[in-house]
C-alpha cells in the first residue's frame, strides 16, 4: 500500500472505531497478530482485545468522545498521528466516578501497516493532564 493509502486507512479507523464507537470494526483494521506496544491501564490485556476494551471504556466514560487528527505523517510502512481527544466525563473511568467535566488531551500514535491492516502500535497519551482535568490529582 502507498503512504496515502496507509494514511486513509488510519483516518478511517479513527473515525469508525473511536469517533463512532464501532469497536467491533477494529477487526477490519487490525491484523489478527496485532502487537500493542503501549502500556495499557491495569486489567486491560495487550493486543487487539486490549485496544477494543480501552476504546469501549473510553466511550462508556466519555460518551461524546471525539478524536481529532491534528497531524498525520506517513513514511514507508508507518503512520504517525497527533490527535486531540475530547469528551465529557459522564461514566466511571479507571475508578473515578463521573465528574461531568469536559476534558481535552493530546495523544500521539505510531502505527505500522502491512497487508492493508495495522500490525503494530506505539502510543503516548497525556494521562497526567487527563487526571488533572478530572480533579484526581492537583494541577
Amino acid at each position: 500500500m502507498s503512504t496515502e493509502q496507509n494514511k486513509a486507512l488510519v483516518r478511517h479507523m479513527v473515525e469508525e472505531t473511536f469517533n463512532r464507537g464501532n469497536v467491533s470494526q477494529f477487526d477490519e483494521f487490525m491484523a489478527p497478530d496485532f502487537v500493542e506496544r503501549e502500556v495499557l491501564p491495569p486489567g486491560i490485556p495487550s493486543g487487539r482485545e486490549g485496544v477494543k476494551q480501552l476504546t469501549a471504556m473510553l466511550r462508556s466514560a466519555f460518551p461524546d468522545f471525539q478524536a481529532t487528527i491534528e497531524d498525520i505523517v506517513a513514511e514507508g510502512d508507518k503512520v504517525v498521528i497527533r490527535q486531540t481527544w475530547t469528551g465529557t466525563h459522564e461514566g466511571e473511568f479507571m475508578g473515578v466516578l463521573p465528574t461531568g467535566k469536559s476534558v481535552s488531551i493530546g495523544v500521539i500514535d505510531i502505527l505500522r501497516i502491512a497487508g492493508g491492516k495495522c500490525v503494530e502500535h506505539w502510543g503516548q497519551m497525556d494521562t497526567m493532564s487527563l487526571m488533572q482535568q478530572l480533579g484526581v490529582i492537583p494541577a
